[in-house]
């Protein structure tokens, strides 16, 4: 088995759970946070700053690399690990999601999907096959099966039409995934705001013993109360032995709410796009470092860090940049933000660890978000 998972220790008294997750380019200890390095790059942030901050695995995503700079080109190169020197992990996203977010689609049927390129308007077929081919050319540890996402809201009718043709793009995914002895294949649970097409959805995708499951379909536009009501029934309808995966989310609320369902693992964009805009997580709640109150703040970005932006520069340094419209201030503030969640999920292994998740939990809000959770 390319991938392979082992269940370390789980909570008493939540479905926090504390794994191992082996891959070809490395292990990863979960619950783990993935960065989004959505066109072969961290925005902002080199690898060599990406290992200093300790990060385990990447993503990639497919839609993104085909229509640019074309994965035929990243095989050239020698995959994604050599293209972007990255040594670790790498998960890619099938490009589903964007097909249906960012292209501008002509046709859902039961080949793929047709679209129009947001790059340059040109007429494109993803399917599951081509998805299989353009995965199998980046060369990821962890590849996506192509999924249809429906948006929020969606009605039952069609929303089960949507997890069926999921499930049928999930086999024809596998059939056509020819790397499984240096690729895993994980698929993706649908069913929207639902909980019985949950339910059907992942008796659909278990059927198939894959390496890993994912739920896609939440962090779509509903209330994170909805998101979490659902997420309720999700973990308990996938196999215990096999990692689990929340697809796009990544805010610290999130992260501590997904791993007390049962989630090992998360991506988002947010820690970077969040920087680029001067909105900083510490450790006693969020920032925005453009505020004046920084003016002639001389004390580190968060003194509980240990990333490079916070052993060396100031707050009044770090808004000069971002009043003056300097690079740096998106490439240290990004740095900062992703060490933040990658701080946060190293700190939830060890509460759960040692047995004290819920605390922990229960500290972390009160603190970060001057709320107290039960």
């Amino acid at each position: 088995m390319t991938i392979g998972f082992e269940l370390i220790k789980s909570d008493a008294k939540s479905h926090a759970r504390r794994g191992r997750l082996a891959t070809p380019h490395g292990v990863v200890e979960t619950p783990a946070f993935m960065p989004v390095g959505t066109a072969a790059t961290v925005k902002a942030v080199k690898p060599d700053d990406l290992t200093n901050i300790r990060t385990q695995i990447l993503l990639a995503n497919t839609y993104h690399l085909f229509l640019r700079p074309g994965h035929e080109i990243v095989r050239e190169a020698g995959g994604l690990h050599t293209f972007m020197h990255w040594d670790g992990p790498i998960l890619t996203d099938s490009g589903g999601f964007q097909v249906f977010s960012l292209g501008h689609i002509n046709q859902i049927s039961e080949e793929g999907v047709s679209f129009r390129s947001h790059i340059d308007g040109s007429p494109l077929l993803l399917t599951p096959e081509k998805s299989m081919e353009i995965q199998e050319a980046l060369g990821a540890d962890i590849i996506m099966a192509f999924d249809e996402c429906t948006d929020y809201p969606a009605d039952h009718a069609y929303t089960r039409e949507a997890l069926l043709r999921t499930g049928r793009w999930l086999e024809r995914c596998a059939a056509a995934h020819k790397a499984t002895d240096r690729q895993g294949l994980f698929g993706i649970m649908q069913g929207g705001m639902y909980p019985d097409l949950r339910k059907e959805s992942a008796q659909i995708i278990t059927q198939m013993d894959l390496p890993g499951y994912a739920i896609g379909g939440l962090s779509v536009g509903e209330p994170k109360e909805v998101m979490y009501e659902i997420l309720d029934g999700c973990t308990d309808l996938l196999p215990e032995n096999k990692p689990r995966y929340l697809m796009g989310v990544g805010s610290p609320d999130a992260i501590l709410e997904g791993v007390a369902r049962g989630i090992d693992m998360f991506d988002c964009v947010l820690p970077t796009r969040e920087a680029r805009h001067g909105s900083v997580m510490t450790s006693s709640g969020p920032i925005n470092i453009k505020n004046a109150q920084y003016t002639r703040d001389f004390s580190p970005l968060d003194a509980e860090c240990d990333c490079y932006t916070c052993r060396n520069f100031s707050r009044a340094y770090l808004r000069h940049l971002c009043k003056a419209g300097e690079i740096l201030s998106a490439m240290l503030l990004s740095i900062h933000n992703i060490r933040f969640l990658l701080k946060l999920t190293e700190e939830i292994r060890a509460a759960i660890e040692a047995g004290d998740f819920g605390d922990y939990r229960r500290e972390f809000f009160a603190k970060y978000y001057k709320t107290i959770v039960e």
